[in-house]
């Protein structure tokens, strides 16, 4: 089944896009990512209501650009759709927005001077994605953190008021490690359906096991021996242990944050080292289940900050 957003391109799309108010743009970005970005209501729960409109509004950016790129299941209608993208956000930042998210995004954009690189970034990598599929090393699956997942940190940072390059650098080590943890979680989603390895291959290497070893046991094609399925396990905690040091490192941006902002990128860093736990639960064997979060785990971590914030303590 198409994702809404692709759903909504005879209306929205690049042969026509119906035009909205700023009003009935706010609410339907809104809208889309209640209903699209299952994580969205709970961090919402602890945003500023000064801010929620427009995390609202970044996050339909995010949600749209993340569905023109993963969800059309044709790399060149993808990056089609993708360049498309990336005029309106040219023409957004020439004040002539003309699709609903960026006519919510406009004011956004203007509220907070958010500049247009981190938006840009996120687009190029989208378009890396269908473009390469396979990673040699930590490094550069590392540098595809750097536009896939870095951007949306400091653009929550512009959000809260901070443009600082302290701020912005311990921002991008919680971001780069939650694009790497949920890599390590969806080991075997992203094979199955996108035909993407984000795990480096000299990684895999030092555990005598290549890419192709990991997608013939994913297809049902030639499963792991058990001597295999251990290397794998080591291999992936040895991952796991560089990206806990990640979130370890982006930890000392807590305090520096004021307290009505600081709950919700706590909780994305919290949701994050949790997935890290439960990683670690099933023995780094991510191939054939993949740890999620529970709907009462989610609840239990928004308790968890709402208490650290009323009645003091760390989180």
């Amino acid at each position: 089944m198409a994702s809404l957003v692709l759903q909504q391109l005879d209306r929205y799309g690049p042969e026509h896009c119906q035009t909205l108010s700023y009003a009935e743009a706010s609410a339907y970005a809104t809208r889309l990512v209640h209903e699209q970005y299952e994580n969205f209501s709970v961090i919402s729960a602890v945003v500023p209501a000064r801010l929620r409109a427009d995390f609202a509004h970044v996050y339909a950016f995010c949600r749209w650009a993340d569905d023109l790129g993963d969800e059309t299941g044709d790399p060149r209608k993808s990056l089609e759709l993708l360049e498309w993208w990336r005029a309106e956000l040219r023409a957004c930042y020439a004040g002539r927005p003309r699709h609903p998210v960026y006519i919510a995004l406009a004011k956004t954009i203007e509220r907070h001077d958010i500049p247009a690189k981190p938006f840009d970034d996120l687009i190029d990598a989208f378009v890396q994605d269908q473009k390469v599929t396979r990673y040699r090393t930590w490094d550069q699956t590392v540098d595809y953190c750097t536009r896939s997942a870095d951007p949306v940190g400091r653009l929550v940072l512009y959000l809260c008021g901070y443009r600082d390059e302290a701020r912005q650098r311990l921002s991008d080590k919680t971001c780069t490690a939650l694009q790497l943890i949920n890599f390590w979680q969806d080991v075997r989603r992203d094979i199955l359906d996108r035909d993407r390895i984000y795990i480096p291959a000299d990684t895999l290497a030092k555990h005598y096991l290549t890419h192709q070893h990991i997608v013939d046991h994913v297809r049902g094609l030639k499963p792991l021996t058990i001597d295999q399925r251990s290397e794998f396990q080591r291999a992936m905690r040895e991952l796991v242990e560089r990206t806990k040091g990640l979130f370890a490192e982006g930890r000392a941006l807590w305090p520096m944050l004021a307290a009505d902002v600081r709950m919700s990128i706590q909780l994305f860093s919290l949701g994050g080292e949790s997935i890290v736990r439960l990683v670690e639960s099933q023995h780094y064997d991510t191939l054939d289940h993949r740890p999620s979060l529970s709907k009462g785990g989610k609840a239990r971590l928004l308790m968890k900050v709402i208490a650290a914030k009323w009645f003091g303590g760390g989180v």
